[in-house]
Order: structure tokens, then C-alpha cells, then sequence
């Protein structure tokens, strides 16, 4: 069980003279938030904190990190065990259903996703209707969003813990195939439609590429696990603050792919691979760039090293560093531009400048380097993202739905002029 958060204590602020005391509640590894809900009431005043980086909008048990030590848990599991020892689906059942799972809760749970490993039909006629060089994450958003009209029931996801279930197993059964849809559609291939044989990453390598290679499907069933859930992201918020004004989940999830969709969240392994095409396309100088990168007055940014969370290791991207040595000699890629990353990898990690600033390579760069030597396009590595990410998304969704969270409604400054005469237009 985790433990219960109570407010244990106090501050003391003073607001032109008047003192308040304002709670302070405690979170399970001694984290501390002030509790300012009751601020504006008592003394007229808000905070400002633009990109709310010190601002705790909810309490949550899904998720722990503690980007200085490197740390990773859902529900109290570490990452390095859960993408050692468990499935995807394993991992799934965990962050909705909040405990492992049973060797018999698992068998059903992933009963029930099978359940609807068939997308729409007319899903397909909705990917063919768009133009072609719609963007995948586009095309997924969309997608996300027409679900309400084939599903109208869900509608009632709010108020139906029936309908809510079968909402989220429609999702997750529905993703591999719409995610394997849209790279076809894009590649302007022919559609492979699901096989109820198969496990579910073994099913999405099958509709993508028509193939399954084990080692293949075992690391991109780790890498799914690693994208699972990370906290109050700006999608997984977006998740959250949405899902506030109680819209139903397919509404929900489509505004949380949109957020990941920008390049400073999900796209930041696109921005790997472009990166390192540049790179190539210069000549394949990776000293060249280090220096680049170690130059203040030089714009240039060495993407895929650092995070803006951890100040030290990326736990994921210790993990993902060994399936991404074994895929590329699984599957003997012949690449220049896969053999620059693994240049400027030995470089960064020998070079002072980098490990004395904590600027290791994270998760994106060693996903980036999985999926290129997949063969999957760059603009589908965002897409890649959301397939694992969907589970932390709807666990978030479900968390502010069964805590009866207000709608969102964020205060601001106002620092716009002040009440102004109208003037007609003929005057002005």
C-alpha cells in the first residue's frame, strides 16, 4: 500500500503584514509541497510560475522519479526490474490495476486487450482519406479522436466503470494495428490486418512489416515498458487537464498525443536521427561536432545527451543500451549513420566535458538508434513513443477520474493596458 499523504505540518508567509500558515503535505520518499490551494481566498494573492516547474499540480501513486539519483519507479517497482523480468502488458496491468498481476489476472487481462486487436475497419478508410504527407502523429491524433464516433458509448467513460473498462481495452487492443496502419499508409503499402495468434508486440512487428524476429520483438517490448509512464509530462498532464472537464478518454488521449507530438517531448528521437543525418551529411566528422557542442558561442546541440529531469544517469537508457547493441548485431545493419551514433556515444562517455556535466546519452538517442536500424521512418518515431506511452496516459486519465479532480483553470497576471474608451472606426 502506499503511503498515506497527510499534511504534517506548516509555513509561515507574510502578505502585506498579514501572516498565513500554509499546509505543507509530505510525500513517500519525504518529498515537500505547500498546499497554496486556499491562497487567493485568504489573501487576494496568486502564484506565478510560468511552465509550472515548481508547481505540484496533483498527488499521484503511478509514478516516482528522482532525477538526481537516477531513479525510476512505477508503483514502487524500479524500471531496471519491471524491464528486466515483465512484459509490456505485464507493466500495463500495473500502472491501471495498481499491483502485479497474478499469473490468472494477467491471462485474462491480456484476454480482454485481444479482445479488440482489430481496429475499426473504417479506420482504414480514414487514414486513405487524408492527404499523403500528413504527419503520422496528425494522423494518430485523429484517429484517437474520431474513436468516440465508432464507440459512442464511450462517451459515458466518465460515469461507467463498465463502459470505462471496455473504453481503455478497446485503446490498448486498438493501438498496435492503428500505429502499424498508419506506417503503411504512409510507406503506400497494402494494410496486414491482425493475427490472433500472435502476443501483442509480436502482432504490431506482423501488421507493420509483415515478419516477426523474437529478438526484435523482445527489445521493443522493453522499449515500451521504458516509454510506459514518467510522471506529470506535459502530455500526461495535457492527459489530465483535459480529461478535468470530463470529456471522454478518446478525447483525452488525442489532446495527450498532440502534446507529445512537439519536439521538445515526443519528437526529441526524430530530433536524434535528423541530427545525425546532418552530421553524415557533413562528412561524418563526430570530433567536429563534440567540439561544436563544447563551443558556448556555437548554436549547435548535441540532442540525445542529457535530460531535463535527470542530472545523472537516464535509468531507461542504461537499460536500453544493451537491446540496442543487440539488435544492431541481430540484425547486421550496414549504416553510416548508426555508426556515427555509436561514435559520438564512445566519444561523449570517454570526453570530461560531458560526464563532468552529467550529459550521458538518455533514451532517445539509443530508441532512435532501435528504430532506424528497424528500418522504421523518423516522422513514425514519435508514433513509436505513443504506443508505449498509452498506458501511463489512461492510468493518469483514470487516476483524476476515480479522485474526483476539479476541472482545471490555471490564474494569470493580467500585465495587458488597462480600461480603454472605444472609439469608432471612423474616428480612429
Amino acid at each position: 500500500m502506499p503511503n498515506t499523504k497527510e499534511f504534517d505540518n506548516t509555513v509561515n508567509i507574510g502578505i502585506e503584514s498579514s501572516p498565513l500558515d500554509l499546509p505543507v503535505i509530505t510525500g513517500t520518499y519525504d518529498e515537500k509541497g505547500i498546499d497554496i490551494s486556499k491562497l487567493l481566498a485568504k489573501t487576494g494573492h496568486v502564484t506565478l510560475d510560468i511552465g509550472f516547474k515548481n508547481t505540484g499540480s496533483t498527488t499521484s501513486t503511478i509514478t516516482y522519479i528522482d532525477g538526481d539519483k537516477g531513479v525510476l519507479e512505477h508503483r514502487g517497482y524500479r524500471i531496471e526490474d519491471l524491464a528486466s523480468e515483465a512484459s509490456f502488458l505485464e507493466v500495463c496491468f500495473l500502472l491501471l490495476k495498481e499491483h502485479l498481476p497474478k499469473r490468472a489476472e494477467l491471462d485474462e487481462f491480456v484476454g480482454s486487450v485481444q479482445d479488440y486487436i482489430t481496429p475499426p475497419a473504417g479506420i482504414k478508410a480514414i487514414l486513405d482519406a487524408m492527404p499523403d504527407d500528413t504527419h503520422p502523429m496528425g494522423m494518430l491524433s485523429a484517429i484517437f479522436a474520431s474513436l468516440s464516433g465508432f464507440y459512442p458509448e464511450s462517451l459515458d467513460s466518465w460515469t461507467s466503470e463498465e463502459v470505462r473498462w471496455r473504453t481503455i481495452y478497446r485503446l490498448l487492443g486498438h493501438m498496435p494495428g492503428i500505429c502499424a496502419y498508419i506506417h503503411r499508409r504512409k510507406a503506400n503499402l497494402e494494410y496486414i490486418d491482425p493475427n490472433p495468434s500472435l502476443g501483442y508486440v509480436e502482432n504490431f512487428l506482423y501488421m507493420m512489416s509483415g515478419k516477426v524476429d523474437p529478438v526484435v520483438a523482445d527489445a521493443l517490448d522493453t522499449l515500451l515498458i521504458l516509454h510506459a509512464d514518467h510522471e506529470q509530462n506535459c502530455s500526461a498532464s495535457t492527459v489530465r487537464f483535459v480529461g478535468s472537464s470530463q470529456v471522454n478518454l478518446f478525447a483525452s488521449i488525442s489532446a495527450g498525443n498532440s502534446a507529445l507530438w512537439g519536439p521538445l517531448h515526443g519528437g526529441a528521437n526524430q530530433a536524434v536521427l535528423e541530427m545525425l543525418e546532418a552530421i553524415k551529411n557533413d562528412g561524418g566528422d563526430t570530433d567536429k561536432y563534440l567540439d561544436k557542442a563544447k563551443d558556448k558561442n556555437d548554436p549547435f546541440r548535441l540532442m540525445g545527451f542529457g535530460h531535463r529531469v535527470y542530472k545523472n544517469h537516464d535509468p531507461r537508457a542504461k537499460v536500453i543500451k544493451r537491446y540496442a547493441d543487440v539488435v544492431l548485431d541481430k540484425l547486421e545493419v550496414e549504416d553510416p549513420v548508426l555508426s556515427i551514433a555509436k561514435g559520438l556515444e564512445r566519444a561523449a562517455l570517454n570526453d570530461p566535458y560531458f560526464s563532468d556535466r552529467k550529459l550521458f546519452p538518455n533514451v532517445d538517442f539509443y530508441s532512435g538508434i532501435i528504430y532506424r536500424a528497424l528500418g522504421i521512418p523518423v516522422d513514425m518515431f514519435t508514433v513509436m513513443f505513443a504506443l508505449g506511452r498509452l498506458p501511463g496516459w489512461i492510468a493518469q486519465w483514470k487516476e483524476m477520474r476515480e479522485g474526483n479532480e476539479p476541472i482545471g483553470r490555471p490564474r494569470q497576471i493580467y500585465t495587458g493596458h488597462d480600461t480603454r474608451p472605444y472609439i469608432p472606426i471612423g474616428d480612429r
